[in-house]
């Protein structure tokens, strides 16, 4: 059975991919579901980087140790993706960019982030408030090829956090056409415009045109 291993062990985002991936024929696994212990050092300087290093590294863990929940998998059906997303400020220079997922710490929770960022925007205009949403996607094929899908979504940051349906800077992200952040967004109008949603589509078309070649 074709089966992606997604290296990541946040639920919200497995959640969102499975969504996304909804009737494409694939078996979706999350990292932590097929057993897979690696933690692969995101030192890369850019989304792409990060995303590749997570993609390549869990699939060269694999063909030393196999897929330890799914030993009867076989490799060559299977793709790892990883991806790399975050927020980008343009009053900050881009901040907090690829390191979205530890700004201020590992530790510091999403409402402290978001209050920092609001805090360092305080007395700015909607139109000096613009910020995007960008993800890159790395799936890693086991004969050593790879492929990159990137999206993104333009909007500004708000003044409160609104909305309960996304999770991390997703209270705190307006989009310009409704004043809407995406925390206040169902998940079926989130996936329609998210960039994690514009970058797995275009995964999605990438592994189709790679299995049926």
């Amino acid at each position: 059975m074709r089966t992606i291993i997604f290296a990541t062990g946040n639920e919200g985002k497995m959640k969102e991919i499975r969504e996304i991936l909804d009737g494409s024929g694939w078996q979706v696994l999350s990292q932590r579901e097929a057993g897979i212990d690696c933690e692969v050092e995101e030192n890369g300087t850019s989304f792409e980087e990060n995303a590749l290093l997570k993609a390549e590294g869990i699939r060269n863990w694999c063909l030393e140790n196999g897929i330890p929940n799914f030993p009867e998998l076989n490799l060559r059906e299977l793709a790892v993706l990883a991806d790399d997303s975050g927020l980008e400020v343009d009053a900050l220079g881009g901040e907090p960019g690829i390191y979205s997922a530890r700004y201020l710490g590992h530790d510091t929770s999403y409402r402290e982030k978001n209050a920092h960022i609001m805090e360092r925007l305080d007395g700015l205009p909607k139109q000096s408030r613009t910020a995007r949403f960008v993800c890159v996607i790395a799936a890693a094929f086991f004969d050593g090829h790879s492929h990159l899908a990137r999206g993104a979504v333009e909007g500004y940051i708000g003044w409160e956090e609104r909305g309960e349906n996304g999770f991390g800077y997703d209270p705190i992200f307006y989009l310009f056409e409704n004043d809407r952040s995406t925390a206040e967004l169902s998940p079926e109008e989130k996936n329609a415009v998210s960039h994690r949603g514009k970058a797995l589509r275009r995964m999605r078309e990438l592994l189709e045109e790679e299995y049926n070649k």
